[in-house]
């Protein structure tokens, strides 16, 4: 396929293939549905939002992405006009000024679930809805092989600067987005054999084959030994950790903003991101857990370093296992000091297919069945808020944000972490499989979490197994 009703069509990247890798595995596409509003505490003239909205849909390539498949069942995409896109998209208002709170998020929650139409039809819906808190603004749908977390932000970071230079004297015009098509052919170009890309590679066989991973589970070696015990080999690495049951539910707990601000002050003190505080915190746990000084988790990287990184949209995200090995007596600075410079090195090859990487994987270590696992969860930190420059123009005007899950993963649990808007303190998402751990055993990981973070931003110079000891 060249072309597609007179544009131009692109392959898909790895970052959107990884999505279709585990559709087949769930019975509705709504799996990959992003479902979040986003509300002001302040009236609004829907008609200025309404044209703010199409404005930020017409300077951004990412959000007027389309789908199409040939004849063999490949799917391709293409970028339409912005006047096509407008013609194809209606906005519309929603007032739950009547209702509850709870009877609105229901709603939302509900419209998260319906599926969108893969082939040219639009991959985002947007709809401007009142609130009976007094509040008034956006929900915003997407599939996640056209926006991920941080080109949503950007999203709707655009539409309210371009509605507040519509309407405020003084706001200025918000600065142009980067083109996504020149970012995916970038990305192609990689894609195609390039001396990165066989350097990427060369960097994760040689991290693959080093040795062997182990399973670590949420409440301690069970899963591990059910495995062991299944297939009669009590050298088995690998434990089943998701279920056949995709139905999820999404529990959040919130870090108020004092503790917050007390480990992003240990952060910059010690130059260390909140991932490299917060992987530290989630090994030690499984490390608490499991007596194993070897963890694997689950972890996704933005690949967004650049400003046309950050600006071009779309879905950008790669995930790759994060092993550390630390025994019992090394100093947690160090060890999150380790953390750093091994993200670094990560981060400098993750353009890489991470499902090249698990497929390796499985290659080097062949397993008695499909669906064991040394990850028992994925992380994702979520430095970006709307918070960022350009919307404290607005003075002390309050934001509110909500995700609302889409009722299904085929991971056990991914944990995202993401600032709140209202007061910078944290909010701890977890999605996870009903089936496969429940909202107790969350709690108590959360629990734990915190505790070992606090205890050792407060004493940096304990070592690993002091902390376990003290929590």
């Amino acid at each position: 396929m060249k072309t597609r009703k007179g544009y131009p069509v692109y392959p898909l990247t790895v970052a959107q293939k990884f999505h279709l890798y585990y559709l087949p595995f769930c019975p509705n596409a709504a799996v990959l549905n992003i479902g979040t509003s986003l509300t002001i505490g302040t009236d609004l003239d829907w008609d200025v939002l309404r044209e703010s909205i199409y404005k930020a849909y017409e300077r951004n390539e990412g959000m007027r992405i389309r789908f199409a498949k040939d004849k063999e069942g490949n799917v391709y995409q293409y970028v339409v006009s912005a006047e096509q896109d407008r013609e194809e998209r209606e906005i519309e208002f929603v007032d739950f000024s009547n209702v509850t709170m709870e009877e609105a998020a229901d709603t939302m929650q509900k419209w998260t679930t319906v599926p969108f139409p893969l082939e040219d039809s639009p991959m985002t819906k947007i709809k401007m809805i009142r609130t009976s808190d007094g509040f008034n603004g956006v929900y915003f749908l997407g599939h996640h092989m056209v926006v991920d977390a941080q080109s949503l932000i950007i999203f709707l970071k655009d539409i309210i600067e371009l509605y507040c230079n519509a309407k405020y004297e003084g706001v200025p015009y918000p600065k142009d987005m980067c083109s996504y098509i020149d970012q995916i052919k970038k990305d192609l170009a990689y894609e195609a054999g390039s001396k990165a890309q066989q350097r990427d590679r060369e960097f994760f066989r040689e991290l693959i084959e080093a040795s062997e991973p182990v399973y670590n589970g949420v409440n301690g070696t069970d899963k591990l030994d059910a495995a062991r015990e299944m297939f009669k080999n009590l050298k088995l690495r690998s434990a089943f950790n998701a279920t056949d049951d995709v139905s999820s539910a999404l529990d959040i707990f919130h870090l108020e903003a004092e503790p917050t601000k007390r480990l992003m002050d240990f952060c910059e003190k010690y130059r260390v991101s909140l991932a490299c505080l917060l992987l530290m915190g989630l090994r030690t746990y499984f490390q608490k857990m499991n007596g194993q000084e070897d963890v694997s988790i689950n972890n996704a990287i933005a690949r967004r370093a650049t400003l046309k990184e950050k600006k071009s949209g779309g879905t950008r995200i790669h995930s790759f296992p994060f092993r550390t090995v630390f025994s019992e007596d090394v100093k947690f600075i160090d060890a999150v000091y380790e953390i750093r410079d091994k993200q670094n090195e990560l981060f400098r090859h993750a353009n890489y297919d991470p499902t090249e990487y698990f497929a390796y994987r499985s290659r080097t270590y062949p397993q008695p069945q499909k669906g064991l696992t040394y990850e028992p969860m994925s992380l994702t930190y979520q430095p970006m808020t709307l918070q960022e420059k350009g919307l404290e123009d607005l003075g002390g005007i309050q934001y509110k944000t909500k995700w609302y899950p889409n009722g299904m993963t085929t991971q056990a649990m991914y944990l995202t972490v993401m600032h709140r808007p209202e007061d910078n303190g944290l909010d701890f998402n977890f999605e996870h499989q009903k089936k496969a751990i429940s909202r107790e055993e969350l709690e108590y990981l959360y629990y734990y979490l915190c505790k070992i973070m606090f205890k050792g931003a407060e004493n940096p110079e304990l070592t690993i197994g002091e902390i376990i000891k003290l929590v």
